[in-house]
């Protein structure tokens, strides 16, 4: 069984056809399609699903820091698979490990900051 098997191809056409519309799609659903697709073009959408999850969680989430943190979490999940597949991609994923950082920070969930930073250490915060 090949890797396509599980993937919905109805909502792949979909999330495309709704990213090529000619309006802006609120951020909400750029994440939905964005989901969507990291799953059959992940060099493509991981990167755009890391961004708008952070951006969905600040502008949609920002008097609820617990679903803020899932969201920042996700982000960073998407750029580590980004960065997996592509060494290029480390900038993304010090970018996300620093904003996850800040929401552990914010919620004082020090252990789980201290593991962050030292990611970030560990990748030597010169890839920018």
């Amino acid at each position: 069984m090949n890797h396509t098997a599980n993937i919905n191809h109805d909502a792949v056409l979909r999330a495309r056809v709704a990213l090529l519309g000619s309006e802006k799609l609120p951020i909400r659903q750029r994440v939905a399609a964005y989901r969507v697709l990291a799953q059959v073009s992940p060099l493509a959408y991981l990167p755009l699903l890391s961004a708008a999850l952070y951006k969905y969680g600040t502008r949609e989430f920002r008097d609820q820091p617990g679903i803020e943190l899932a969201l920042r979490a996700e982000s960073v999940d998407a750029a580590r698979r980004a960065y997996a597949l592509e060494a290029e991609r480390a900038p993304l994923l010090l970018i996300a490990l620093e904003h996850y950082g800040e929401q552990l920070a914010l919620l004082g969930r020090a252990e789980e900051l201290r593991a962050v930073e030292d990611e970030l250490a560990r990748m030597g915060r010169k890839a920018r």
